[in-house]
């Protein structure tokens, strides 16, 4: 009787141990905790303003504790920021000859789109602006980026392929007020990039021209080597030249590098 009780016991024993086992919740995974966290500076050509806005609220709601602050303007102007020692973590440049005069501040850079002029007119398009010579036809008030900008210098090769000379009544330091002055009707006409005008949507009219091929504009990416948070700016660039950054480029226009 008594082997028996104690046989019975360790039966019982046992499995009680086996339940409290099997009843024994398992450890679930912990949540990813993103890496990136601080904030970073992006100096960007004025072209890219709007695509760039629209990167930049996307990688910040990838990374919640991260923060982007942009700076837009002529890539020939952020140069001689960035030269004077502006703190910019990243330099997005709107052709290959800016970029190249920062060569020593930067990391290597990476080309991520390219871009071409378009002729931008008021949507009425009052001077009857139809080619790329009808630009220099005399009373038509034209409007071009300087040439040490880049869509200025894009405009000085478009001159010399066509054969056409240009009497401006302007010359800007960003793309954005060649289209500011034809957009509020300053300007009967400006020579832009094909993105700038579809961004404008209705403000514009944009007249493509077959000589505009003669001036594709090459756009390059970098991290400043300056930076104080040099693991954010790769991850930006990272983000601006991956499948997102490719996927918004095309969308606004830009073709690719």
């Amino acid at each position: 009787m008594k082997k028996w009780l104690l046989a019975t016991l360790a039966v019982g024993t046992l499995l009680a141990v086996a339940g409290c086992s099997a009843a024994a919740p398992t450890p679930s995974a912990s949540p990813t905790k993103d890496s990136l966290s601080g904030s970073i500076t992006v100096f960007a050509a004025a072209s890219l303003t709007k695509t760039f806005g629209t990167l930049v609220t996307k990688f910040e709601a990838e990374h919640p504790g991260v923060t982007v602050v942009t700076s837009f303007a002529g890539s020939a102007d952020l140069v001689a920021q960035i030269t004077a020692g502006a703190p910019a973590d990243v330099f997005a440049s709107a052709d290959t000859k800016n970029m190249a005069k920062v060569s020593t501040l930067v990391g290597t850079p990476v080309n991520f789109a390219t871009n071409v002029l378009e002729i931008a007119v008021p949507p009425s398009n009052p001077a009857r602006i139809a080619t790329f010579a009808d630009l220099a036809k005399p009373g038509v008030k034209t409007v071009i980026c300087a040439p040490a900008v880049p869509c200025g210098a894009a405009a000085a090769a478009l001159e010399t392929a066509a054969g056409v000379t240009l009497t401006p009544v302007s010359e800007e330091n960003a793309v954005t007020d060649v289209l500011g002055k034809v957009s509020s009707g300053e300007a009967d006409a400006g020579l832009v990039y094909v993105t700038d005008v579809r961004g404008a949507g209705s403000a514009v009219k944009g007249i493509t021209f077959p000589e505009s091929g003669a001036a594709v504009n090459t756009y390059p990416i970098a991290t400043v080597k300056a930076s104080a948070n040099g693991k954010v700016a790769k991850a930006f660039v990272d983000y601006v030249i991956g499948k997102v950054g490719r996927s918004v480029l095309a969308a606004a226009g830009f073709g690719a590098p």
